[in-house]
Parts: C-alpha cells; structure tokens; sequence
C-alpha cells in the first residue's frame, strides 16, 4: 500500500475541523484532498489521537504479517498431510 503523504497529526487536525462544523468542501480544499478521503479517514479515526492513530496503524501492519505466516504454515501443513497420504498409498500398495 502506497504511504499517506499526510501524517497522523494532520489527519487528526482535518477530521476535527469537520467536527467543529467547518463545511467538508472547504476543508478538502485547504488539506487539497478528496472529499472520499476526508470520509474514509473520518469512518476509521474519529475520536482517536494521534499517538492512537499511530499505534492502530502499527497493530494493522502487525495483523497483517500474522495473517502472512498463517496462511504460509496452512499451506505448509496441506503439502505435508498430501505427502503423507501419498506415501501411504504406496505403502498399502507394494
């Protein structure tokens, strides 16, 4: 996934504005994204800090890595119980 070019502070900075009642246009404009955007960020960070935005972030990379190496050693384990059967089939045949 690409980098935000927009930190976590500025991110924070944006969805308060819209909190405080600023028109959602208008603060797109002055952060010079798209209003998608501004909704995207407000859907997954309202409410939280930014040191809080960060640490989501960091837990969101870590989830994904372990979703990784589960699904390597799922498939490491299918190849094994495959090789397993296979060399009882041929046991059970000679």
């Amino acid at each position: 996934m690409k980098a935000s070019k927009f930190t976590d502070a500025q991110k924070a900075f944006v969805i308060k504005q819209g909190e405080e009642g600023t028109p959602v246009a208008e603060i797109c404009r002055k952060a010079v994204h798209s209003q998608a955007t501004y909704f995207n960020w407000k859907k997954k960070y309202a409410g939280l800090m930014p040191s809080e935005m960060r640490r989501l972030r960091e837990l969101e990379d870590e989830n994904s890595r372990l979703k990784k190496i589960v699904a390597d050693l799922t498939l490491d384990r299918e190849m094994l119980q495959d090789v397993i059967k296979r060399s009882r089939r041929r046991r059970s045949e000679a």
